[in-house]
C-alpha cells in the first residue's frame, strides 16, 4: 500500500474549490465534514483533497496548522478506503469543525467513519 500524500493529490485549483462550495455535496461525522464534487483530473488521478480548519474555532495559526496536519495524516493513512472504492475522480474538501480538541486517535476513528459514510452516500447516488 502506498501511504503517501503526493502533490498531484492536493486540491489547489481555485476553480475546483469554487465548484466544491457552489455545487458540492456534504457528509458529516462530528467534528469532521467532507464536501465533495465529481471532477476530472489527469491520467490516473482519482482524488484531489484539501484540508481546512476554521479561524472561528481556533484563533491562533499554530492551532489551525496542528489540526490541518492531523487531518492530512489521517487522510494519508486511510486513503486506501477511498481509492479502492471510487469509480470516478472526486474533488474533496476536508474540514475540522469544532472547538473541541480531539486526540489523534479520536480524529482517526472519525475519519474512517466519515470515509465509510461518504462511500455509502456515493453508492446511493449511483
Amino acid at each position: 500500500m502506498n501511504f503517501t500524500y503526493p502533490k498531484n493529490e492536493k486540491l489547489k485549483s481555485k476553480i475546483a474549490i469554487g465548484l466544491l462550495f457552489t455545487e458540492g455535496k456534504s457528509v458529516s461525522k462530528y467534528p469532521l465534514r467532507l464536501v465533495y464534487n465529481p471532477g476530472t483530473f489527469g491520467e490516473g488521478e482519482k482524488i484531489k483533497i484539501g484540508v481546512s480548519v476554521s479561524k472561528k474555532y481556533f484563533k491562533k495559526a499554530v492551532d489551525r496548522n496542528y489540526f490541518k496536519r492531523l487531518l492530512r495524516e489521517t487522510y494519508r493513512l486511510n486513503k486506501h478506503l477511498l481509492l479502492n472504492n471510487l469509480d470516478q475522480p472526486y474533488s474533496i474538501m476536508f474540514f475540522y469543525q469544532s472547538k473541541d480538541r480531539l486526540s489523534y486517535e479520536e480524529i482517526n476513528t472519525k475519519t474512517i467513519q466519515l470515509f465509510e459514510k461518504f462511500l455509502l452516500q456515493i453508492k446511493k447516488e449511483e
